[in-house]
């Protein structure tokens, strides 16, 4: 039985899964937001609140959001009662106010279900922390950038 952070066996496997993942999720984001006026509208509103950002900061914004939801949603919940509440409650989490939001909810359930389906496929938390990882990094450089830099563009 596998270890829950990391197959020591299959590591590679699980690492390559997770970014490859992560890209996707990333790519879904983007076709997203081409097609959506609200997933823009989205972004404009959370660069305004996040403001500008070192590229440190977004790595390690990134790094302890992946790691820590990761570990709270598939790790606990998702171990203790099962995928399918545990990426309903990720869901859930991931809302704000107004239909605006309602872009980046809709994201959050197809990643929770994504990252529910590695834990389930892996056994161990690398390739669903790496994925969350990633498209956290790569939305943050994209909404916040680095100072200096033109970092939200809608298209």
């Amino acid at each position: 039985m596998p270890a829950l952070f990391v197959d020591a066996e299959s590591w590679w496997l699980d690492a390559l899964l997770g970014v490859g993942v992560g890209g996707l999720l990333v790519g879904l984001w983007r076709a997203a937001r081409r097609r959506l006026t609200s997933a823009v509208e989205l972004e404009k509103q959370l660069a305004e609140l996040l403001g500008p950002m070192e590229r440190h900061e977004i790595v390690v914004l990134a790094l302890l959001s992946g790691f820590a939801e990761e570990l709270f949603f598939r790790g606990a919940v998702q171990g203790a009662w099962g995928w399918f509440p545990a990426t309903v409650l990720f869901t859930l989490l991931h809302t704000g106010p107004g239909s605006t939001y309602k872009a980046w909810t809709a994201f959050a359930g197809v990643a929770g279900l994504a990252l529910a389906g590695l834990m389930l496929w892996r056994g161990n938390l690398l390739a669903p922390i790496l994925a969350h990882v990633v498209v956290n990094a790569v939305n943050l450089h994209q909404l916040v950038g680095e100072p200096g830099t033109k970092p939200f563009r809608a298209g």
